[in-house]
């Protein structure tokens, strides 16, 4: 068991809504599977336990991809058929290339079949339980595939993108009823589970140059919907997390424009980490994510502390508004002496940089 103890729920809302936190949060846990490191994974665990995570995460049951696999419901699914036991897909390209819903006329049977967020297993049933294992530290209600990953999911990239411009009407419904569903969940999380903390989700929207698509699209299409979501959570007390990777610079005053609580990862290489942080700092808490294509992976141990340093410099100011992770999940080959760099760095150095704020 650490000595290290992870931070009381009320110590990260204080870094999220700029109110001096103790120390800076650290949530590396969430992008690092110990069991992804075949011979390493005890040296890892090790690690793991030797840390605290200052974020304890529950999960709802969604809707399965396909008719027929939920386990409660053969009809609480996303497409309303089965998967058919061939799917011809091009060979050598991307997850985003393959197409289940090949045709913009089968989105009306997928919309006369919706699955119901009022479905009484959304809720997990262990979920009360698993808030109580959390031992009183901040806890979010996780989904991934919100809105974007959604879409490119059921219709892939490509198509979805053209359907923006050619087929508005039928992409407005799907993210009216992606928007219900998720809205739902969220009121139910607050009534059911008030101790819960926030809402996290994840929406891939950017690229490494710039965003998918344009402010238009985004302004049109995602941002009133994201508005529904933020403000359910808020009427629930609860903050709003997006995970989205890529260059999103130009939808930060959006996201801050309509009450966006923290963002993931301000992603290394793809956004001006510097200017992010004095633009936008102070009225957006960043949840800033450790490189993961280059640095861990392939630097020292001293270039991953020196990174630490720079996020924790970089984003933290004398009121908070910053905590530490991965910028995305942690691959197995990831020197272990990285790892344990990473994590003694985050704790001690966010340790360290608060007090500097308070002596």
């Amino acid at each position: 068991m650490t000595d290290r103890p992870p931070l009381p729920a009320e110590e990260v809302c204080k870094a999220i809504e700029h109110r001096n936190p103790s120390r800076v949060p650290m949530m590396i846990h969430q992008w690092n599977y110990a069991g992804a490191f075949g011979d390493d994974t005890p040296k890892v665990q090790a690690i793991m336990d030797d840390y605290p995570s200052d974020l304890f995460t529950v999960y709802a049951d969604f809707p399965a991809f396909w008719a027929g696999q939920h386990e409660r419901d053969a009809q609480y699914s996303w497409l309303p058929w089965e998967e058919p036991e061939k799917v011809e897909t091009a060979q050598g390209v991307g997850i985003d290339s393959h197409a289940p819903i090949a045709h913009i006329e089968q989105f009306k049977e997928v919309f006369e079949h919706f699955p119901d967020a009022n479905a009484p297993w959304l809720m997990r049933d262990d979920t009360t339980q698993a808030i109580a294992d959390g031992g009183g530290r901040y806890s979010a209600m996780h989904w991934a595939f919100c809105f974007y990953e959604r879409m490119w999911s059921i219709r892939g990239m490509e198509n979805i993108l053209c359907d923006f411009y050619e087929s508005p009407k039928v992409m407005h419904e799907l993210l009216d009823r992606l928007c219900d569903f998720y809205v739902t969940l969220i009121r139910r999380t607050a009534r059911e589970h008030p101790s819960i903390n926030a809402i996290y989700t994840t929406d891939d929207i950017g690229m490494q140059t710039g965003p998918m698509f344009s402010p238009a699209i985004f302004k049109e299409f995602f941002k009133p919907r994201y508005k529904r979501m933020i403000d359910a959570a808020h009427e629930g007390n609860m903050h709003f997390w997006l995970h989205t990777c890529g260059d999103v610079t130009l939808f930060m005053e959006d996201f801050i424009e309509i009450g966006l609580d923290v963002i993931h990862p301000i992603q290394k290489y793809t956004m001006d980490e510097p200017e992010v942080a004095e633009e936008f700092g102070g009225r957006i808490a960043f949840w800033a994510g450790m490189d993961v294509q280059q640095i861990l992976p392939w630097g020292t141990p001293d270039d991953v502390r020196r990174e630490v340093r720079f996020m924790i410099d970089t984003y933290d100011r004398p009121d908070g508004g910053c905590m530490i992770t991965a910028g995305n999940g942690i691959t197995p080959d990831n020197p272990v002496e990285n790892l344990a760099a990473f994590y003694d760095e985050t704790y001690n150095y966010g340790l360290a940089h608060r007090a500097g704020f308070t002596s």
